[in-house]
């Protein structure tokens, strides 16, 4: 079992579809269902309205966790498709940034 997959999985946390017919996609935790699923949303084609239903073992839980987007869904309880969008920007700018100093 690989590290990722043994940790709870925390709203505004950015994860990888490994799996699907989105594999190799990103996306946005919105809602943790249970243990066996979550909730997904990119902003984009999944909206927060209509997220996407997946099995925790269908991911890859990511490092990097959104503040603005936790805070958000744990004062109000949503979150707006622009604050998803921005949050897997800010994420995919880290990237970037990190694999252009190694």
């Amino acid at each position: 079992m690989k590290d990722s997959e043994s940790r709870r999985p925390d709203l505004g946390q950015i994860v990888r579809v490994t799996r699907g017919r989105e594999a190799g996609q990103y996306a946005v935790v919105i809602d943790v269902l249970d243990d066996k699923f979550l909730m997904l949303a990119d902003g984009e084609r999944r909206k927060f309205d209509r997220g996407k239903k997946k099995n925790t073992s269908h991911v890859e839980l990511l490092s990097y966790i959104s503040p603005e987007v936790q805070s958000s869904l744990i004062e109000t309880g949503r979150v707006t498709n622009a604050k998803i969008r921005h949050a897997l920007y800010t994420f995919f700018e880290q990237e970037a940034l990190f694999e252009k100093e190694n």
